[in-house]
């Protein structure tokens, strides 16, 4: 089972919004590629003095200048240092003084949710990374909306009150969990009748823009009608600040992990919200074995588990369940 496809024409449209960052040669490779292809296309990479890499369904594999794909990295097009650079300059809007942060953390996300993590050469100071400089390699990953894809996961969450159970997304790296978080907190938020799931209010903390995509604190990618979007903020802070100021009915966030995280969604949930997250792991027992979350599990607040691989591509549904680790299926047809 797995979540549904990304159209064509959405692939190509999330090639072209990252497409005027990229160097020429780069951007041509890609404008070559068949929309099948770029239908299973999910991250480009730069390396400095390295070939042109593009990963997806297909694996990781390289591209031509003349936009062929290739497993020969002889035959790929090269990729320059001052190409590196410039692409980051444009992506940080030629001031890259306004991007200290970003270089702290190893990343930025872009207009659209594409989210671009680069290495280079680390500043450490006390014996910390303080930034790095002379970056040396960008890894673009590409965000796309997948409507429909919640369509087989959805049932199982709903309380049969009109309502969402409390839900953790579990999933290793590039699992899809973030694209099957963004299209349950659009129906949420919409509401789906023909499932008895009412629209209500629902508040996303979207620390590192990728849930929305957001551009200037405003979703580029669909969250509903009656969501509310905190854009850039820690997670911990702003589960905290929308619950008081905005009054949701669901809370939702990403990559939950720490402590703080855990604090923040356990004080959510004791004032009567329902929370939704996703999570980094394998599976579900190696996500209850860690122990910054260990008061989520001790106080029952999760109610649902979904869980996610890559094993026929991303999205790849694993299997749903309850709190104790049951599975849930759907009900039989009366």
């Amino acid at each position: 089972m797995t979540t549904a496809a990304v159209q064509p024409l959405d692939a190509c449209a999330a090639v072209r919004s990252v497409a005027r960052y990229l160097p020429d040669g780069v951007r041509a490779a890609l404008v070559n590629l068949s929309a099948e292809t770029l239908a299973r296309l999910e991250e480009i990479r730069l390396r400095a003095g390295g070939p042109l890499a593009v990963t997806g369904a297909m694996g990781e594999l390289f591209l031509t200048p003349r936009g062929l794909l290739t497993a020969d990295p002889e035959r790929a097009a090269p990729v320059g240092r001052e190409e590196v650079a410039a692409t980051l300059e444009r992506m940080a809007g030629f001031s890259l003084y306004a991007l200290e942060e970003e270089l702290r953390q190893g990343f930025l996300t872009l207009p659209g949710g594409h989210r671009v993590g680069f290495v280079g050469r680390a500043v450490v100071r006390e014996g910390r990374l303080s930034r790095l400089k002379w970056v040396s390699g960008l890894d673009i990953r590409l965000a796309r909306a997948r409507a429909g894809c919640a369509g087989e996961v959805l049932p199982l969450l709903l309380d049969g009150e009109g309502g969402v159970r409390s839900t953790v997304i579990v999933a290793p790296p590039r699992g899809g969990k973030t694209t099957l978080l963004r299209e349950i907190v659009r129906l949420v938020s919409q509401g789906v009748p023909s499932l008895g799931l009412v629209g209500q209010s629902v508040g996303v903390v979207d620390e590192r823009s990728e849930i929305g995509g957001a551009h200037e604190g405003v979703a580029t990618l669909p969250l509903g009608p009656r969501t509310d979007l905190l854009d850039a903020c820690p997670k911990a802070e702003g589960l905290f600040l929308l619950v008081r100021a905005m009054g949701p009915r669901v809370v939702a966030t990403d990559e939950i992990g720490r402590p703080e995280d855990a604090l923040a969604l356990l004080e959510a949930a004791t004032a009567g919200v329902r929370v939704l997250a996703t999570a980094h792991a394998r599976s579900r027992e190696e996500l209850w074995r860690r122990p910054a979350l260990a008061p989520l599990w001790a106080a029952g607040v999760v109610e649902r588990f979904v869980v996610l691989s890559r094993r026929r591509g991303p999205g790849t549904l694993e299997g749903v369940m309850d709190g104790e680790g049951r599975p849930v299926t759907a009900p039989a047809p009366a």
